[in-house]
């Protein structure tokens, strides 16, 4: 039997006597909301190459979805409290699995992507159990040591991935996928159902597993969480799905070569994650769009470009810890105080 003061309770919150605490409020409509706007904005997407049909445009648009896909991929990875910078490695590896695939062998593309999706994978699984023991700038360390070796394999191989010339030629996925429109859309249903999968783990009692290890592996460890094999599996996952990025990537311009997956391509995966928002899905949408887009639109100042993103990076990182994703978040707070103000008495 509960046998508490409730004059004791108010005073215990701060309350003054006699005061009626408020229950907090919790948007009914939120859930509503965001699916409704997820749906809007899938709407748009489909619409979009009907209403502007030029090459250039929808060449960027596919190299957004494609770069979507990677940097979602990544932020799997980081969410469980590392950051990979031999992400584009596994892309590589996935790319050349499937080029090879479809070229050498003479298989169907979709083959090609079951291979872009297990050749890194089952890479991931091989070194997984060793390399996310180690933390921090360790991890980091290593992972950019081993993107080099996968990059330096791809430039001796060249019997197999034709050294630093790189495989031109790759074929389409058939030959409908020649029109970037048809490209676009096939990029855009790899995008929704992978990004879809990562959001669904994400909200899933796996994704606040994955946050907890983050937050502290110990506690999660006492907790009941494998954290090793969960580290490892979520590993797996995000450098299989990069594979598939890879293919995509392949594929669509229809050549590939060790350079299009160095460690500049992994620290801009990462980039895309910081600018964004390290800790929610939206961030690396917001950062692919920021990050693929300018340089299109600062192509006249290709010696500004990288002087740009380091302020960018550098104020975001400042005032934004967030990420951009973040900025809607704030201003809605300071709207909400600043209104809420207003209309005490």
């Amino acid at each position: 039997m509960n046998t508490s003061n409730p004059s004791s309770t108010l005073a215990s919150s701060g309350l003054p006597p006699g005061a009626v605490p408020r229950p907090r409020r919790t948007p009914a409509g939120a859930g509503t909301f965001l699916k409704w706007a997820a749906v809007a904005i899938l709407a748009a997407l489909v619409a979009a190459p009907l209403l502007v049909n030029e090459r250039f445009f929808l060449t960027v648009a596919v190299m957004v979805l494609i770069n979507a896909i990677a940097a979602a991929s990544l932020h799997l990875i980081i969410r469980i409290g590392h950051v990979s910078l031999a992400h584009a490695a596994f892309m590589g590896l996935g790319a050349y699995a499937s080029v090879l695939t479809v070229m050498k062998l003479g298989l169907p593309f979709g083959v090609g992507v079951i291979a872009a999706f297990l050749c890194p994978a089952a890479l991931a699984l091989a070194i997984g159990p060793l390399v996310l023991r180690l933390t921090g700038k360790y991890f980091v360390l290593v992972t950019f040591l081993f993107g080099e070796i996968v990059r330096m394999v791809f430039v001796e191989w060249k019997g197999l991935t034709g050294g630093g010339n790189g495989i031109f030629g790759v074929p389409p996925p058939s030959p409908a996928f020649l029109d970037p429109r048809a490209f676009y859309y096939l990029s855009l249903g790899f995008a929704v159902v992978i990004i879809g999968f990562i959001a669904r783990i994400l909200t899933s009692e796996i994704g606040r597993a994955m946050d907890s290890i983050r937050e502290g592996e110990r506690l999660a460890e006492c907790s009941g969480v494998p954290v090793l094999r969960f580290k490892v599996l979520v590993f797996v996952l995000g450098c299989g799905l990069a594979g598939i990025a890879g293919a995509l990537q392949g594929h669509f311009v229809r050549y590939i070569d060790p350079t299009s997956f160095s460690m500049i391509q992994s620290l801009n995966l990462v980039v895309m994650n910081v600018i964004g928002g390290m800790y929610t899905l939206v961030g690396p949408m917001i950062g692919t769009i920021f990050l693929v887009v300018l340089p299109e639109l600062l192509r006249g100042y290709v010696e500004l470009q990288r002087v740009f993103f380091g302020i960018i990076l550098i104020v975001v990182m400042a005032f934004l810890p967030g990420g951009l994703a973040d900025a809607g978040k704030r201003v809605a707070t300071l709207a909400e105080k600043r209104f809420g103000a207003r209309s005490r008495p």
